[in-house]
């Protein structure tokens, strides 16, 4: 499989601007990308997923620095951020000024943040100017993808752009809850998958 090019990347990028949905490859599993300021677009990704549409989703960066920037972390949130990020995580974060309000929810208050790590042959996607709205691109309940293959055909059908990116891992971010951290160092693991508990821990105690 040849790796992503700039190319590539420019055009999710152009496809996010024009308020469609693309179909992408993360760290982890296939995903389903669009503006995190469109109603449209967050809506019409919520349909071809059939999810509830008071699930929330996540706001995905390429890169760290322009996440933490765009999410207002700073002292020792940034510095749990940067100890876990860019990783296979989901990372919820405190949100106080309510930014990216279409990802967040019933909750406006709580973000969820993903910076992946990126395999070398996706490397390129860190250069991705600016953020998506994020979600596995499965139906609603269904397995998440590991190949584009594996993506259902009328989701493949629905999205304006479809990037391969060969076999990926095929075990959805795990779920860290960093909403507490500021104010005790209290943190949570609200799904395991690609990172261990005891990995994130590792990870936080530096930090603490």
């Amino acid at each position: 499989m040849a790796p992503l090019t700039a190319a590539q990347v420019r055009r999710l990028g152009r496809c996010r601007d024009a308020g469609g949905v693309a179909l992408f490859p993360a760290d982890t599993v296939y995903g389903l990308a669009c503006d995190p300021g469109s109603q449209a677009a967050v809506a019409r990704l919520y349909e071809l997923k059939g999810r509830p549409p008071a699930k929330p989703a996540a706001v995905l960066f390429g890169a760290l620095e322009p996440a933490l920037e765009a999410v207002g972390a700073a002292g020792a949130l940034a510095a749990a951020l940067r100890a876990l990020l860019p990783g296979a995580v989901t990372v919820l974060v405190p949100n106080p000024e309510r930014r990216f309000p279409l990802a967040c929810g019933p909750d406006p208050v709580t973000l969820g943040l993903r910076v992946p790590r990126w395999p070398g042959r996706l490397a390129a996607l860190a250069a991705l100017d600016g953020p998506v709205l994020q979600s596995s691109a499965n139906l609603s309940g269904g397995p998440e993808p590991r190949r584009l293959d594996d993506v259902a055909p009328s989701l493949r059908a629905g999205v304006e752009l479809a990037l391969d990116g060969g076999a990926l891992p095929g075990r959805a971010s795990t779920v860290v809850d960093l909403r507490r951290w500021e104010a005790e160092r209290g943190w949570s693991v609200l799904r395991e998958g690609a990172v261990p508990s005891a990995e994130v821990a590792r990870a936080l105690e530096p930090a603490a």
